[in-house]
């Protein structure tokens, strides 16, 4: 019923539109009206009212609400169906809930503020409240579970590609899942996977943006290597249009991947890498050493020359540091 009544606002152009006439149009009373208005104004709407003449909307909130996305969203599943939560632990840790109890593929998790956001290795993510865009994508893909880790580069494509398209913002893909913006990280993207031997159940592709975030609220020891794409471009970035140009961008690659298998997103992903031709140092459990990383496999697999060898690096076991 809101988001019906959001449309008929929308529709109105900033005109009045009369109670009487919503309540025409939705078969329902005006006193509904009046109270569907009334949850709309406490969660955040300005909606002008006006004895005579109705009601018309002044502003949207700045928030990530389920019908402010799909407002405008292009996409065919991906964010269709939308669990929104005010504040999670991590987006991760709720998909794998929705996931394992039936939710659809192309379902979203989206928070406005998390407070056990969470990297690869095990690494926090500073997730401040309306500040970033702190979402998680639940996939249930028919490819091999030993192809799951190639969705983590397919991801950062898609925001790569986002970024750009929206905020003119060239940012490079860091090995395997980080995007940075001269050094600085803005993206971080951490996948999981339930499988069996055979097969996926699902796949959850968490991903947070650092969009409005100012240097200073940054905590002291991230604000030399963290950044947002506000403090990048000196004005504040729409977080509803961003993250449904990264929605559209990763739909569009995957049903790619669907029809043609990963070669194409590894083609793109080398193309926006700002780790290949990169002296490194990979730090291992059990290895360490350094090198120059020559290209990424088909399996996603990074290779670093070192020595006489080049040697296979995987996602799962190591980290990727500039040689000093």
């Amino acid at each position: 019923m809101r988001s019906s009544i959001l449309d008929l606002l929308r529709q109105a152009e900033g005109s009045y539109i009369s109670g009487e006439e919503i309540a025409r149009q939705l078969n329902v009373s005006r006193t509904a009206v009046w109270k569907h208005m009334h949850e709309l104004k406490l969660a955040g709407y300005a909606i002008e009212s006006h004895s005579r003449s109705g009601y018309r909307l002044l502003q949207t909130p700045d928030l990530l609400l389920p019908n402010e996305i799909k407002n405008g969203l292009a996409t065919k599943a991906f964010g269709r169906e939308i669990k929104y939560y005010k504040e999670v632990a991590s987006t991760n840790n709720e998909a794998k809930q929705w996931a394992a109890n039936g939710a659809q593929e192309g379902t979203i998790i989206v928070s406005e503020a998390q407070n056990g956001g969470r990297g690869r290795l095990s690494r926090g993510w500073f997730s401040p409240t309306q500040q970033g865009i702190w979402f998680s994508l639940i996939l249930r893909p028919g490819f091999l579970p030993q192809e799951a880790p190639k969705c983590t580069l397919m991801a950062a494509v898609a925001i790569v590609k986002a970024i750009r398209r929206h905020t003119g913002i060239t940012a490079g893909i860091k090995w395997p899942n980080d995007i940075l913006y001269q050094g600085k990280k803005i993206v971080g993207i951490l996948t999981e996977m339930s499988a069996e031997m055979d097969g996926i159940n699902y796949i959850v592709i968490g991903s947070g943006i650092n969009v409005n975030t100012k240097l200073e609220e940054f905590p002291e020891e991230l604000r030399s290597i963290a950044a947002s794409l506000a403090m990048i471009t000196g004005k504040k970035i729409s977080r509803l249009e961003l993250l449904r140009a990264v929605l559209l961008e990763m739909e569009e690659l995957y049903e790619k991947v669907g029809q043609e298998g990963f070669a194409p997103v590894l083609a793109e992903w080398r193309q926006h890498s700002v780790t290949l031709g990169q002296q490194v140092n990979v730090i291992g459990i059990n290895e360490s050493f350094a090198g120059r990383a020559v290209d990424i496999d088909e399996d996603g697999a990074l290779l670093v020359e070192s020595g006489e060898k080049v040697k296979r690096v995987l996602a799962g076991d190591v980290s990727i540091r500039p040689a000093m």
